[in-house]
């Protein structure tokens, strides 16, 4: 009966430890943390895509680091807002001027985990 209760003791302090890593952002947060910043969405075939999010409420972003040319226009600007603590954009081309949304949440230092609200989901740094 004791070795269950030091397991079960064991399991909820590691997963509290794993909740206190991982912070859902909220409006306060993005506009500290996001905005002014560029960040670095992790590309799923390696390299890094930014995205500059403006205090102006501008976003621009290149992708002609890793080639995207030669797939849709590399450079696109658009606008960023926040609507229920989710950072929200629309760029004139990409995504074909859909606006789109995002919950954002803290993995680490510097480190955030993204879902789309289709469901995509992808993991960014934020850089300066």
């Amino acid at each position: 009966m004791r070795k269950i209760a030091i397991v079960t003791l064991g399991v909820m302090i590691s997963s509290l430890a794993a909740a206190a890593q991982t912070t859902q952002m909220k409006e306060a947060d993005i506009r500290g943390q996001i905005i002014g910043k560029t960040i670095y969405l992790a590309a799923p075939m390696g390299g890094e895509f930014p995205l500059n999010y403006h205090p102006s409420g501008e976003v621009d972003g290149s992708g002609k680091a890793l080639g995207l040319g030669k797939f849709i226009q590399p450079t696109d600007t658009g606008r960023w807002w926040i609507k229920s603590d989710k950072l929200c954009q629309q760029f004139k081309v990409w995504y074909d001027g859909s606006p789109m949304c995002f919950d954002l949440t803290e993995t680490g230092e510097g480190k955030v985990k993204w879902v789309r609200d289709n469901g995509d989901t992808g993991t960014a740094r934020i850089g300066n």
